[in-house]
């Protein structure tokens, strides 16, 4: 495999800004209180630290479900789903070089706050993350209208670009 550009310094300080800003925003928009947000167990890597098969092309990012236990906990019971967000470096830089006014805060924040949705959801029970092909696609829809809903609120610098990018998920009423 060729090697994948990744985020720079300078670049890695951006992204980590924005996943604080996403990670405030869509606790707020949900109302859950940081010790409840806590417990939603989750982490973000950029491709740096992803494994490869964590690593696709396409994509901004992904969510990854697995299962986590604690230490020196053998029960069943002692098990919790563990998300982590897979940061893809290569394709947010190159989407950010062939589209004119994207802005790597602005636009790792919706990607951020995306992918967080999509924890909330699953650790609510409000969607399946072994969902049919047709309900992830129903999904992703409704995600990106919550995404949309939250952001479209700030101002920051770029995030209109972000927003009009996604636009045309938003547009996709598959219900």
């Amino acid at each position: 495999m060729a090697k994948l550009e990744h985020f720079n310094a300078e670049e890695i300080e951006i992204v980590n800004n924005s996943i604080a800003m996403a990670e405030e925003l869509v606790c707020n928009f949900y109302k859950i209180s940081a010790n409840q947000w806590l417990r939603h167990r989750y982490d973000v890597k950029t491709l740096e630290d992803l494994l490869p098969a964590e690593i696709i092309n396409g994509p901004f990012a992904q969510v990854m479900r697995y299962m986590g236990q604690r230490e020196n906990m053998s029960l069943g019971s002692s098990k919790y789903d563990f998300y982590k967000i897979c940061i893809q470096d290569h394709s947010i830089l190159s989407a950010i070089r062939n589209s004119q006014g994207l802005q790597l805060f602005s636009f790792a924040l919706y990607i951020v706050a995306h992918e967080l949705i999509h924890i909330v959801r699953f650790s609510k029970y409000l969607q399946n993350f072994d969902a049919s092909d047709d309900e992830k696609m129903k999904e992703e829809v409704l995600v990106h209208e919550k995404t949309n809903e939250i952001l479209s609120r700030q101002n920051f610098s770029g995030l209109g670009n972000a927003l009009i990018f996604y636009e045309k998920w938003r547009k996709t009423h598959i219900y």
